[in-house]
């Protein structure tokens, strides 16, 4: 069953498939990577905004991307697809809060349906273990604990915090289960360097190819770092708007460019369904 149309398809490098017959027929076409840059992941971004760049309705129980995409059925399948394709998907503590408390990072939650096809193309071509690693990142350590991601043995879990934050998840017990594991990195202003995050998941963690599910203020840390090295961008059909003091984020946060020095992407596809449009990216 075809659940995108492509309108544009850019990326033709490859001539050999990557994605097995079933996902190509739900996808509407193949799903080809660049080989990971030197000592650090592929960082791959995706998101969901409305049509006027807001990531997030910041209201309680509705600030998930899931409120901005409806569910809609080919958004989750390429949120799935995409952890199928990934060493580890990463997220910030703010982002963790946003969605449900039994919320998990793994290919099938996004897209139950595909649950058999994201498996078999881990496993057996792909060579990837059943999961990808979950990679939380928080300056303060004050993270919900309650949480299934803290409660899933099958599914493991890397915090990246500062001193301060692992000595305040330790006190908690954060990485009682066997499959969390607390790191410290160096900060300023309990900021954590994109560099170093990378740094650490590729040579300790084996990370290649990293998923960054947001929110928008880590994903403006990784523009400024020039970490970014794809974004498919979900373009939901309707509008937000903001207040002149409002909270709602667009799909970047705490960062400017200037006009010389603003992140450059060329387009690699267009796709539609269900008047959404499925945006791919790549940086140059």
């Amino acid at each position: 069953m075809q659940l995108l149309r492509t309108l544009v398809d850019c990326d033709k490098e490859n001539a050999e498939p990557a994605l097995p017959r079933e996902l190509r027929e739900l996808y509407d076409g193949d799903l080809h990577f660049r080989a990971s840059p030197a000592a650090r992941p592929l960082v791959i971004a995706n998101f969901v905004s409305t049509l006027d760049g807001v990531a997030s309705y910041k209201i309680e129980g509705k600030s998930g991307g899931s409120t901005i995409s409806g569910s809609n059925p080919a958004d989750k399948f390429i949120m799935g697809l995409l952890r199928a394709s990934a060493d580890a998907v990463m997220v910030g503590a703010g982002t963790l809060h946003d969605v449900s408390a039994e919320s998990l990072w793994t290919p099938e939650y996004a897209y139950p349906d595909a649950k058999r096809f994201y498996a078999e193309y881990r496993a057996n071509a792909l060579h990837k273990p059943e999961y990808p690693l979950l990679v939380i990142v928080s300056g303060s350590g004050q993270l919900e604990l309650e949480r299934a991601v803290f409660r899933s043995p099958a599914m493991r879990t890397v915090v990246i915090t500062t001193s301060a934050g692992r000595d305040e998840l330790r006190r908690r017990g954060a990485a009682s289960p066997g499959s969390v594991e607390v790191r410290a990195l160096d900060s300023s202003s309990g900021s954590i360097a994109p560099q170093a995050i990378l740094q650490l998941l590729h040579s300790q963690f084996g990370v290649n190819r990293l998923l960054h599910e947001g929110g928008p203020t880590l994903f403006g840390q990784f523009l400024a770092a020039n970490a970014v090295d794809e974004l498919f961008l979900t373009l939901s059909p309707q509008i937000a708007g903001r207040k002149l003091d409002g909270p709602r984020p667009s799909v970047v946060q705490g960062v400017e460019f200037a006009p010389d020095a603003a992140p450059r992407f060329q387009t690699l596809s267009v796709k539609e369904s269900a008047a959404f449009l499925y945006l791919r990216y790549r940086s140059i």
